[in-house]
């Protein structure tokens, strides 16, 4: 059995999807969610679920290296960050490498890096007249969005697409194929 951390900091809908895609699993199991923000919703969605969480500042992520004392407790052995926007410190890093991905909701390398996250990578795919976007899975390393890239998948943009369309279609995508990634991913090896 893998037991699987999910770092998140907002609304928490691919948590939920991977939750509920892991409930039954034999395999893998989601045994903590932490987040940067104490109001984030999905904390919330983890209480739902009976799935302890931790709420973690910049000094407990950055100074200190007490985390991995946390994931140890809860025998985190992967971590998926799921709308993360802290970047990851090289303890962390180094403590799960090959063990730690992060989905990016655009087509790396384009609209990926520092500030590129919700709304605003769309914005800029709507903005550049891009004609097709998607989602990228990748390992975590110590930049914002420059592992490797393990997976991709597309949508086409329409021209008329608001970057609201675009959020919509690419939520889509990661909704249908971040839970299955993970799975292939932890089982493989």
């Amino acid at each position: 059995m893998t037991n699987i951390a999910i770092f998140a900091s907002g609304t928490g809908s691919n948590a939920r999807k991977i939750i509920e895609y892991f409930k039954n699993s034999p395999d893998i199991r989601v045994a903590l969610v932490v987040s940067n923000k104490k109001d984030a919703s999905v904390l919330d969605i983890a209480r739902e679920h009976d799935i302890p969480t931790q709420v973690i500042d910049r000094k407990m992520f950055y100074e200190t290296e007490d985390l991995l004392g946390v994931l140890k407790k809860y025998e985190i052995g992967f971590i998926v960050l799921a709308g993360f926007l802290w970047l990851i410190p090289s303890y962390l890093v180094k403590a799960f490498e090959k063990k730690m991905v992060n989905i990016h909701p655009a087509l790396l390398p384009k609209f990926g890096g520092k500030g590129m996250y919700g709304m605003r990578v769309h914005e800029a795919v709507k903005e550049t007249g891009e004609t097709e976007t998607g989602i990228t899975i990748h390992w975590v390393n110590e930049h914002y969005d420059e592992g490797n890239i393990v997976f991709q998948t597309s949508c086409i943009v329409s021209p008329d697409d608001s970057p609201a369309d675009i959020a919509r279609k690419v939520q889509r995508l990661e909704h249908q194929h971040f839970p299955a990634v993970i799975e292939q991913l932890i089982l493989s090896v």
